[in-house]
């Protein structure tokens, strides 16, 4: 089993850089924060903060990174008006929370949690749980920290792997160690929200497949494609967890693996694909930290509805409007996605992975995914 030992001693620095803050730096990150707001109001500035918008129109590639980053359009929260004041407020209750509540006593919430807390907080209480969400991703922008920094952990369970590669957690308890095949059941080793408590130990792996749907990573296990192509698979549970991206950036960056995503071809898995690839627009402040440049699309295809004459369904309206707003998203400005999102526009079809299951349950790991992957050059 190869040892990752070497290639993380080699990119130590970029690991620190890239791992979570102690709680001490957080705490000090927030009372910065409050401190600075606190001296606008002495020097008679109106108290505010500045972000940057979180729109499509403000995203740009950064070359140095290969990720999708912000640009300079920047959106101003003040207290000039009621509600730039109420989400000041908000902002404020929120730092408190996560100072004397999470990082002082060692302790978290979830984000739906943090929704509930400030049923207490007055006038500072959130209305939807979108709102508390939205302040979290604020106070990540303008201490360049992240949300696992404060404590701060996502509802979901994560998403499960499966495949030659054995690692050790940090958790609670101590730290335990196993391997995702041999150590594991068939619905694999569950991803934990903070995936920089994992160290890789070692692998057989040749490369790393993120599928979309728990009906086709089951199939891949059951059909024995991970021991026959050594490919670590990565159930993503649909639009990916923050730490299913973390984690499969790491599998690329680290253990130099080259990692495939496998969706449905529609254009909802084609956003799923660009939020490991691309980056989301509403995380893209996280774009180092969770985005892989490499990752390289095996989603099914609009060519392949076509190839393989796939059993197929219609495109609903805001199926068409979402490919027509992808056109014009600079994340998929490239030949190979305008072509595609052209044909899926005249075919007006879509089809699903499940959809190979029509020629056979072991069409899709026996043909189809060998021959895409031997397209790529990756076998």
């Amino acid at each position: 089993m190869k040892d990752p030992g070497k290639r993380e001693d080699d990119g130590k620095e970029k690991a620190a850089a890239d791992g979570l803050a102690p709680s001490g730096q957080a705490e000090q990150k927030l009372m910065e924060l409050a401190d600075g707001l606190y001296r606008q109001f002495q020097q008679g500035i109106v108290p505010h903060i500045s972000l940057p918008s979180r729109t499509k129109a403000n995203i740009e590639f950064s070359s140095k990174d290969d990720v999708w980053v912000y640009g300079d359009q920047e959106t101003v929260r003040s207290v000039k008006t009621v509600r730039g004041a109420k989400t000041l407020l908000k902002t404020v209750h929120l730092s408190e929370l996560l100072i004397k509540e999470h990082l002082k006593n060692n302790r978290g919430s979830t984000l739906r949690e943090i929704y509930y807390i400030s049923e207490n907080w007055d006038i500072a209480k959130f209305h939807e749980q979108a709102e508390s969400d939205r302040l979290i991703e604020d106070l990540e922008i303008v201490t360049a920290l992240h949300r696992e920094d404060f404590h701060v952990r996502p509802e979901e369970d994560g998403a499960a792997v499966f495949g030659p590669l054995r690692l050790k957690e940090k958790t609670r308890r101590g730290e335990k160690e196993m391997h995702c095949q041999d150590d594991v059941g068939e619905a694999g080793y569950q991803i934990p929200f903070n995936v920089d408590n994992i160290k890789f130990l070692g692998h057989d792996a040749k490369m790393v497949m993120a599928i979309e749907t728990g009906g086709m990573y089951a199939r891949l296990i059951e059909n024995g494609f991970d021991q026959e192509h050594n490919c670590i698979l990565v159930h993503i549970k649909g639009q990916p967890a923050r730490s299913t991206r973390r984690f499969i950036k790491r599998l690329n960056t680290e253990l130099g693996l080259p990692v495939v995503v496998f969706t449905d071809g529609d254009p909802w898995s084609y956003r799923i694909f660009a939020s490991i690839a691309y980056g989301a627009i509403k995380s893209a402040h996280l774009s180092e930290h969770l985005v892989t440049p490499a990752a390289r699309f095996l989603g099914v295809q609009p060519s392949d509805i076509v190839d393989y004459n796939l059993s197929t369904d219609k495109l609903t309206d805001q199926d068409l409007q979402a490919l027509r707003s992808e056109l014009t998203d600079p994340r998929f400005a490239n030949p190979y996605w305008d072509k595609q999102i052209r044909l899926q526009l005249d075919l007006k079809k879509k089809a699903e992975q499940q959809a190979f299951a029509g020629k056979g349950l072991d069409y899709v790991t026996k043909t189809y995914l060998p021959d895409r992957l031997s397209e790529m050059g990756i076998i």
